[in-house]
């Protein structure tokens, strides 16, 4: 029987999948969870084969979410599911640990599919996912920069974007101050920008921002 985990801050959201995963044979629901934080403490008590992730969450993001199920709990598949289109965010997350990268209004074979997918240890990489994964290593795609960021340089450059001051960050990702100086200094160089007002410019423009 496989564990599967919904996190997401919608209720009508969580309900859909709930309804949808408990009709399948062979598949439970471990827990569901409105928030990052919420979901993280649930690990710690709940056994789980797979976490179905958004993105968009209140307090803790599902990037922040990601980091840590990886250090923590190095046997649970992550399948982020999220409204952003593959484009935005799915080469960056599937390089920084998730098990699978599907937009929420995959069709409902697909959602199977991955979750069994994943939870054997392999990677599930939708069709538009493949592609964009294809024409990178072609040479042929036109990946935006931001594609190429490590887990925690996206976490700082999406707090950056937001308005957060460098200590604030430090406190939220419980780093130094100086570290996350760093990390911004990172951020413009690989980005080429020159400001933290570039940084939110490209984020907006992106479409990376989350509620």
């Amino acid at each position: 029987m496989l564990r599967v985990a919904i996190v997401d801050d919608h209720q009508i959201v969580r309900a859909g999948f709930r309804e949808l995963l408990g009709e399948e044979i062979g598949i439970s629901i471990a827990f569901e969870a409105a928030s990052g934080e919420e979901a993280l403490n649930r690990l710690r008590e709940t056994a789980c084969d797979v976490v179905l992730l958004d993105l968009s969450l209140p307090g803790q993001s599902g990037i922040d979410v990601l980091r840590t199920v990886r250090q923590r709990h190095a046997d649970v598949a992550v399948l982020v599911l999220s409204g952003f289109p593959e484009e935005r965010y799915a080469l960056a997350m599937v390089r920084n640990g998730a098990s699978g990268y599907l937009s929420k209004d995959c069709g409902r074979e697909d959602l199977l599919q991955a979750i069994r997918t994943v939870a054997q240890g392999r990677r599930y990489l939708s069709a538009r996912t493949a592609e964009l994964l294809a024409e990178e290593l072609l040479g042929e795609g036109t990946a935006p920069p931001h594609t190429a960021l490590s887990e925690r340089e996206m976490q700082v450059f999406l707090r950056l974007a937001k308005g957060a001051s460098v200590s604030e960050i430090a406190d939220s990702l419980h780093l130094s101050v100086k570290t996350v100086s760093t990390y911004r200094t990172r951020l413009l160089e690989k980005l080429a920008l020159g400001s933290n007002a570039a940084l939110a410019a490209y984020a907006l423009r992106s479409g990376l921002l989350m509620e």
